[in-house]
């Protein structure tokens, strides 16, 4: 049943997903926006053709771009959504099911199911996000590489989002490598300040975290690749601020 939903989705180059994401999503909301930036293969045009309000925008980050979806919205409920992200037939019935024109909630949090072609990874298992919030309350921050609905007040819906992460595990490290430059601009910027052995002990820890305390040693040969990938992305990612921490001395 169709509620009082804006479906909002950010795109680059999307034409593999784009269409059925929006008919994804379509089961719950009577109005669709896509926010790109500036596809160059069928994105637009297939977003076109089913109707939905297409807005180009240059790409402000992934908060700031969800951000800006935000005032397009004809309703107060937004439900934010990547194009590689599914709600599943659960995740339905839950919204269908939800009061939102008097619930106390400012949003709804989900718990997001991941995959590197096939293969669900365990260790990434529940990652909650919130992802159905009400704007005139809450809304995504733009500071960061990832944005976040700023709220506290949500309710945690027991049911899952399927995240359809990477392709192969090829694609997992090429991204990685970008995430890890990104990501150490983005903290030397807001004052962050790395120690000699952060990367040594940041690298460890993520290989712990997925390995250990998420319970990736139980979910086979999979899970060590991602484990290990997750470690090399902290580790790099200290060494480049490091790194910018020497060249801004050497400046002085």
């Amino acid at each position: 049943m169709l509620k009082k939903i804006t479906g909002t989705i950010i795109t680059l180059n999307e034409a593999k997903n784009i269409r059925a994401v929006i008919e994804n999503i379509q089961q719950v909301c009577d109005e669709v926006i896509v926010v790109d930036s500036f596809s160059t293969d069928e994105t637009v045009t297939i977003a076109e053709e089913m109707g939905v309000k297409v807005v180009q925008q240059k790409y402000l980050g992934d908060g700031g771009q969800k951000a800006f979806c935000e005032p397009l919205a004809t309703n107060d409920w937004i439900l934010s959504i990547d194009a590689d992200e599914r709600l599943t037939d659960d995740a339905v019935r839950a919204i269908e099911a939800l009061d939102l024109e008097s619930t106390p909630y400012e949003g709804f949090s989900f718990k997001r199911r991941s995959f590197i072609g096939k293969k669900e990874i365990r260790q990434w298992y529940p990652d909650r996000v919130v992802r159905l919030y009400n704007r005139q309350k809450c809304g995504y921050t733009t500071e960061g590489e990832h944005g976040h609905v700023a709220t506290d007040n949500f309710e945690k819906l027991d049911v899952d989002m399927l995240h359809y992460s990477f392709d192969s595990f090829g694609t997992l490290v090429r991204k990685a490598d970008r995430f890890a430059v990104n990501l150490a601009y983005v903290r030397y910027k807001e004052g962050k300040r790395a120690k000699w052995y952060d990367p040594f002990t940041h690298g460890a820890g993520a290989f712990f975290k997925g390995m250990i305390a998420k319970g990736g040693i139980f979910g086979g040969l999979a899970e060590w690749h991602v484990a290990f990938a997750s470690a090399y992305n902290s580790y790099m990612k200290y060494v480049i601020m490091l790194e910018l921490q020497e060249n801004e001395h050497s400046n002085d």
